[in-house]
C-alpha cells in the first residue's frame, strides 16, 4: 500500500485493504462469530456485526465456533447429545450476560421441575446494559439449567431445556 503525505492543515487518508476487509466479513459470516481484529505490520483492523433482529427473535441455527459453556445441571442434561443439539433447549438469542433471578438475592425464575406456560420468563440476557427476558416458547416443564447465575453467554448457546 502506498502511503499519502497530508497536505498542511488536513490529515492523513487511511488506505483501507477493502479485499481483506471483505475476506475478514466472509470468516464472520461462515463461522457466526460477531467480530473478529486482525493484527498485521503495525495496522489493526477490526470488524463486527451485530445479529440479525430477525434471527434474534426466531433463534435461527447458526454455525457457532465456541467452546462449549459448563454445564450447571449435567446430570439431568442427556450424556449422549452434545449441547447445541439438545431437544427442547431455549438458546440464547445474543452475546450477554445470562442471569437466572430479576435481581440479585431473588429468588430464581424457574428451578428443574417447574411447569412453565408459553411466555413466561425463564431467564434474562443482559447486552449493552439491557436487560432482554428469554421467555418459553411453548408450556412444558424445566428439564435442565445449563448455564449457572451471572455466566457469560454467546449466541445461539443452549440456556435452558424445556420439554
Amino acid at each position: 500500500m502506498a502511503e499519502t503525505k497530508p497536505a498542511e492543515g488536513r490529515k492523513a487518508s487511511i488506505n483501507i485493504d477493502t479485499k481483506l476487509v471483505r475476506q475478514l466479513a466472509d470468516v464472520l459470516a461462515e463461522t457466526g462469530l460477531t467480530e473478529i481484529e486482525v493484527e498485521d505490520e503495525g495496522r489493526r483492523i477490526r470488524v463486527s456485526r451485530a445479529a440479525a433482529p430477525a434471527a434474534m427473535h426466531a433463534l435461527a441455527a447458526a454455525p457457532v465456533v465456541a467452546a462449549p459453556a459448563p454445564v450447571a445441571a449435567a446430570a439431568e442434561a442427556p450424556a449422549a447429545a452434545p449441547a447445541a443439539d439438545i431437544a427442547g433447549a431455549i438458546k440464547s438469542p445474543m452475546v450477554g450476560t445470562a442471569y437466572l433471578a430479576p435481581e440479585p438475592g431473588a429468588s430464581d425464575f424457574v428451578k428443574v421441575g417447574d411447569s412453565v406456560k408459553a411466555g413466561d420468563t425463564l431467564l434474562i440476557v443482559e447486552a449493552m446494559k439491557v436487560m432482554n427476558p428469554i421467555t418459553a416458547p411453548s408450556a412444558g416443564t424445566v428439564k435442565a439449567i445449563l448455564i449457572e447465575n451471572a455466566q457469560p453467554v454467546e449466541y445461539d448457546q443452549p440456556l435452558i431445556v424445556v420439554g
